[in-house]
């Protein structure tokens, strides 16, 4: 009899060790990032090279497209997590999808409308019978022109609008525009880096809304995968910002050699922090700028007018220890 029961328990614990087994199985994360491997991207890089999602129980799989190609598949449960802009999600929700923002990347968005020195372009005033160059009428950049121009009590019909897609550089260093909206991470840094003086003029204070961040849905948001994947990002923008230097070398491999310079990162790293993320935690959503962004779009006719900023992110996925 008692070698029965002995038996039965030696069963018992070798079924509990058997389950903790299957527990234990890393759950996989599925991450749409931006069109093409960047290196906007290296945190996310980080984060996995060192392993920072298998200390959540986490296996990630990165997949890269355009935003419009990747929320659907968001929608579809065959992605976890997108990064997109905030006004990805504000547009996505408007018309009923379940999204939220959820973890900024950027405090700021890196939009900027840049000129050459010499077209003595520094204030939005200076803009008004000017060429302006953008990717086209629609996105973050159509949006934050939209509001540079009303700071300063333009319409869209006192400038020059030109649809110019994704060569700002060339199409402000050749001449074909006096000024183009762009990105004072990447587009400024390579025209000085290659010797061209540009000015640029300060878009956050008529525009204030966060950068790009991830979004996801309402289910996962509640959920544990959403909280380990925040934290493994957390830890990824941490080791970025104490070592640029590291984190390019970790990343700079996945995204290659067109992906962007080491420049491009470190102009990065200040739009990463600022004294919310400080006190609350790297990735933190500052309520105002949320509330402010959507003031301006209630006041475009984008968003209906009851609508309240919380409705469209979240900082519950967000750890304070992590700064």
């Amino acid at each position: 009899m008692n070698h029965f029961r002995y038996g039965l328990l030696g069963v018992g614990l070798l079924s509990l060790l058997l389950a903790g087994q299957v527990q234990a199985a890393p759950q996989t994360v599925r991450i749409g990032l931006g069109y093409v491997p960047n290196v906007q991207f290296t945190p996310f890089y980080v984060a996995n090279k060192l392993g920072y999602f298998k200390a959540e129980g986490l296996n990630v799989t990165y997949q890269h497209g355009y935003v419009t190609a990747l929320i659907p598949l968001l929608l579809q449960g065959k992605l976890d997590f997108v990064v997109g802009d905030p006004e990805d999600v504000i547009f996505a929700r408007v018309q009923g999808a379940p999204l939220k923002y959820t973890l900024a990347l950027y405090q700021r968005s890196p939009v900027t409308v840049f000129s050459l020195k010499n077209k003595n372009i520094r204030t939005a005033s200076d803009l008004r019978g000017k060429t302006v160059g953008i990717p086209g009428p629609y996105g973050s950049s159509y949006l934050a022109l939209q509001a540079v121009l009303a700071s300063a009590k333009l319409k869209e019909s006192d400038i020059r609008l030109s649809n110019i897609g994704f060569t700002q550089q060339q199409a402000v260093r050749g001449g074909q525009v006096d000024a183009a909206v762009g990105y004072l991470n990447n587009d400024v840094v390579a025209l000085q880096k290659s010797g061209v003086a540009v000015n640029m003029l300060d878009v956050s204070a008529a525009y204030p809304a966060v950068g790009v961040g991830l979004i996801t849905t309402d289910k996962t948001l509640v959920g544990p995968l959403g909280r380990g994947t925040a934290r493994a990002i957390q830890r990824g923008m941490q080791l970025t910002m104490q070592d640029p230097a590291r984190a390019y070398a970790l990343a700079q491999p996945v995204f290659g050699a067109g992906g962007g310079s080491i420049n491009v990162l470190r102009a990065s790293l200040p739009l990463m922090r600022s004294s919310m993320t400080n006190q609350f935690g790297l990735g933190y959503n500052n309520p105002a700028n949320w509330q402010k962004t959507v003031k301006f779009l209630q006041q475009l006719g984008k968003v209906k007018p009851d609508a309240k900023a919380t409705d469209f992110y979240s900082n519950v996925l967000v750890s304070k220890t992590l700064r």
